[in-house]
């Protein structure tokens, strides 16, 4: 038995033999690390392929969306349009007055009385001559009565004496005497008449009359008010300009009034006087114009402003008001310039935005000094519909609008 079967212990120390050694100081390597590497390589390249993706992705839209706007305007915005011209400005000197009747008076009796009648309204017009108040004039109408059977018995008397005288029946004294009586009876007839004249107030002239200031039954006193009568078909314009502006100013000239109760309305007057004295203390020149009011729209009393119009100067380029856009960075304005052709062949137009300087303003108008020429196109109305400088733009059929109100005359 002993020989069949192998010794146990010379197998075990076979196997043993057959077996790596394990060295000192190195530990075993382990089957899962090589997956491990092999996990990390592929999860890094997969997150570049990603990352790399997504840079390529945003770069491509960035392009697109450029390129989208690069090639894909607006549309054109539509614009009123204006040409510059060349035209004559007219100059002004501005002055700043106010309005007086020509005639205005504030009524009231020359004598005192107590008030029986009154023959007008507030606010009525009334015509030269017409009957305002009447007051108690009864004791007068007495006295006249009087006084006119003293005359007609004076004219008797001195009548029979000179028949008398003729025959040497009375002196010339007698005589001198009754016509002494006649002509004091004929004054006192005279003197009641005046005082019962004046105790009918009348309309000196034609006007407008203003509150009633009066009661019937009141008593008044001598100078005490019953209305106001005033003319409005004509008025002054009193103004003050300085006084360096005296060269320029002279009788006749024409002067354009205006009232902020009528917005945009101009008044024409007539310079009429201009006062020969310079105020001491503000180097003002005090001016008279004189103007119809027909209408009878303006009031005395109101505030206004009135520009002497002075010759004209040399043509400068003018635009409507509306051209210019005001702001606290300077004046300026669209111009509209060509830009070659679109797909179609029509004409491409551009509007640029172009500082400009001011002149004078009127009806309207205003003046520029530099920058536009004449003969170039301005944009008229619609400058909120251009979003940058140089947009395209088409010009409208349609007329600008008109300015909404007077500028300010420089």
């Amino acid at each position: 038995m002993d020989g069949d079967l192998p010794p146990l212990l010379s197998a075990d120390s076979d196997a043993a033999e057959a077996m790596p050694r394990a060295l000192p100081g190195r530990s075993r390597p382990t089957a899962g690390r090589p997956k491990t590497v092999r996990w990390f390589i592929i999860v890094g390249l997969l997150l570049f392929i990603v990352l790399g993706g997504l840079w390529q992705f945003n770069r491509f839209r960035s392009h697109a969306i450029a390129n989208f706007f690069a090639h894909n305007e607006p549309p054109p915005a539509v614009i009123s349009a204006v040409t510059a011209t060349l035209e004559p400005v007219p100059h002004f000197a501005e002055g700043i007055g106010s309005l007086a009747a020509v005639q205005q008076v504030t009524l009231s009796p020359q004598v005192g009385g107590l008030v029986t009648k009154i023959h007008f309204r507030a606010g009525e017009d009334m015509k030269a001559g017409d009957p305002l108040v009447q007051l108690d004039d009864a004791p007068d109408r007495a006295d006249l009565a009087n006084y006119q059977a003293q005359a007609r018995y004076a004219q008797v008397q001195l009548a029979r004496n000179l028949a008398l005288l003729k025959k040497q029946f009375v002196s010339q004294d007698t005589v001198d005497q009754n016509r002494a009586q006649l002509d004091e009876a004929q004054a006192q007839i005279a003197k009641t008449e005046a005082i019962i004249a004046q105790k009918l107030i009348r309309a000196p002239f034609a006007g407008r009359l203003g509150l009633r200031q009066v009661n019937l039954g009141q008593y008044l006193s001598a100078g005490a008010p019953i209305a106001t009568l005033t003319n409005l078909s004509t008025l002054f314009v009193n103004f003050s300009l300085p006084s360096t502006r005296r060269s320029e100013i002279a009788v006749g000239q024409q002067v354009e009034v205006k009232s902020d109760a009528f917005p945009g309305r101009v008044f024409r007057a007539r310079l009429t006087a201009i006062e020969p004295q310079i105020s001491a203390d503000t180097r003002m020149i005090q001016v008279q114009a004189t103007m119809a009011n027909p209408d009878e729209a303006l009031l005395p009393g109101m505030f206004v402003t009135a520009d002497v119009v002075l010759p004209k100067e040399a043509p400068e380029v003018v635009l409507p008001a509306t051209a210019v856009d005001y702001t606290l960075y300077g004046d300026a304005v669209f111009v509209i310039r060509p830009a070659g052709k679109d797909a179609k062949g029509g004409p491409v137009l551009r509007a640029w935005r172009t500082s400009v300087k001011t002149g004078a303003a009127w009806g309207g108008n205003v003046a520029i000094l530099d920058g536009v020429k004449a003969g170039e196109r301005v944009v008229a109305a619609g400058q909120l519909k251009i979003q940058q400088n140089g947009a395209a733009v088409a010009i409208s059929d349609v007329p600008p609008p008109p300015a909404p109100a007077q500028p300010t005359l420089h």
